[in-house]
């Protein structure tokens, strides 16, 4: 296999271009993904920057490090630039998510917290979606993280998931050193001066002390590895103006919009000559998954892991008769034996199993391209929230990655197995799973075949 996805072309629609020379360590599951983030705030020497979408109270991370404004004023004590980009939805309910209430901002003054923050907004339930960090913007320490792990109680989950919390999430994130970090931090600077709420007497942080705006970066951070990344988003138009382009690339017409994570996520399943391996706990986008059955037809392999008890929009659809054709064409890719539709769960007593609710937003094609982010395959995510993704044109990476999950999710070492027979040794494990669990006998790992003509049927989550 090459060592480069060249056959996966990039997106030519976004506002950033493919970097060469980056550094990527993928980070599978929260607490690890934490750790690592906490330990970069910890070693950051000039500044924090953080995009938030989904707060609870009492997220706390892991090793002791406490909640994310422990973590973020700790940075800011030390004389760091510390912000952090709050979403702000009269829909959602406030024990979810960060709005800047007045119960919220009366703890932050409690508190005492020093950090900046500003608040973005979008109509209704539509979100900013993204979910990255950028430390040291700007020197050649930069490193930015990027992926889709919410800040819950549920999503600070061990790798294999065990432990005695009831309710666990698996997810993925990415860390990024190199040129493309440097597009991390554009798209912070971008959405953190143009914030649609900051001008607000409750739209910033500390109050009556806005801490004003951020020059865009002006060159790339230093070569860091030998990785091609390409950092593509979700934006809708109208929200911001300034299309001030990052360093080394096209001037790019933010007020219309970016949907480049569409594009990509076609473009790479059209290019496909193996495999295709997604992780995600949507499966709502029609034209997705009619690329997905193109992809079967030509021969290609294809696993789709969602969570077992599914997301409550996909449950809810199931009811309304016009959805019936997309529905049939999910169930008619179990029609090809190189695909499987798959979630996971781990032991929990005789005859009983914990669902594990899969989050991560992830897709690998031929074991040499990978995209980690925030995205869910859904038309929501492609066309309205605030999204952001990385992807990785490097065979040894995605391979890596790909490794690491079916180790996780099958309890099986598959680096001796090229992709294509490691997806053959998947669908029989995840099917043998599956007669366990009619048969009330352990699994083993933690992988177990779904129905994509009855998905969606049973029980949904207990939440998103």
């Amino acid at each position: 296999m090459p060592h480069r996805a060249r056959h996966v072309p990039p997106v030519e629609s976004g506002s950033y271009p493919l970097r060469k020379g980056c550094a990527v360590r993928p980070l599978v599951d929260g607490e690890p993904a934490f750790r690592r983030i906490c330990q970069a705030v910890e070693a950051a020497r000039q500044s924090v920057w953080v995009t938030v979408a989904f707060l609870e109270p009492d997220f706390t991370m892991p090793d002791g490090h406490g909640h994310l404004f422990d973590v973020l004023d700790r940075a800011a004590a030390r004389g760091l630039d510390v912000r952090a980009i709050f979403w702000r939805s009269p829909e959602v309910d406030e024990r979810a998510h960060f709005p800047g209430s007045d119960a919220q901002r009366a703890l932050l003054r409690e508190r005492g917290l020093r950090f900046a923050a500003r608040w973005d907004a979008l109509p209704g339930e539509v979100c900013h979606h993204q979910k990255s960090w950028v430390v040291d913007a700007a020197t050649e320490r930069e490193v930015a993280f990027v992926g889709g792990i919410n800040l819950d109680k549920g999503s600070v989950s061990p790798p294999g998931h065990g432990g005695p919390e009831r309710f666990h999430v698996h997810d993925v994130y990415l860390e990024l050193r190199g040129p493309a970090a440097t597009d991390v931090h554009h798209n912070f600077v971008q959405r953190w001066n143009e914030a649609s709420e900051h001008t607000l007497p409750d739209g910033h942080w500390p109050e009556g002390a806005d801490a004003g705006h951020l020059a865009f970066p002006s060159q790339l951070s230093p070569a860091a590895g030998d990785v091609p990344v390409q950092i593509s988003r979700t934006v809708q138009g109208g929200l911001y103006g300034n299309g001030t382009p990052p360093p080394g690339g096209k001037p790019f017409t933010i007020r219309e919009g970016e949907f480049s994570i569409y594009e990509q996520y076609i473009t790479a399943i059209d290019a496909a000559r193996r495999s295709i391996y997604l992780e995600d706990q949507a499966i709502g986008s029609p034209k997705v998954v009619g690329h997905l059955r193109a992809a079967l037809e030509r021969g290609v392999e294809v696993i789709f892991v969602a969570p077992g008890q599914c997301h409550p929009a996909y449950h809810q659809a199931r009811k309304v008769a016009a959805t019936k054709p997309f529905f049939d064409l999910v169930a008619s890719l179990d029609d090809f034996p190189g695909f499987t539709l798959a979630a996971i769960a781990t032991n929990d007593g005789p005859g009983s199993y914990a669902e594990v609710y899969v989050h991560a937003k992830i897709m690998l094609v031929d074991d040499a391209w990978a995209t980690i982010g925030s995205t869910n395959v859904a038309d929501r995510s492609f066309k309205e929230d605030t999204e952001l993704n990385a992807s990785i044109w490097h065979g040894g990476v995605t391979r890596g990655l790909r490794e690491q999950l079916f180790g996780e999710h099958l309890g099986l070492d598959t680096r001796e197995l090229d992709d294509v027979a490691a997806f053959r040794r998947f669908h029989e494990h995840a099917l043998a799973n599956t007669w366990r669990r009619l048969t009330g006998e352990p699994l083993q790992g933690l992988a177990y075949r779904l129905d994509a003509g009855l998905y969606g049927l049973g029980r949904p989550a207990r939440s998103e």
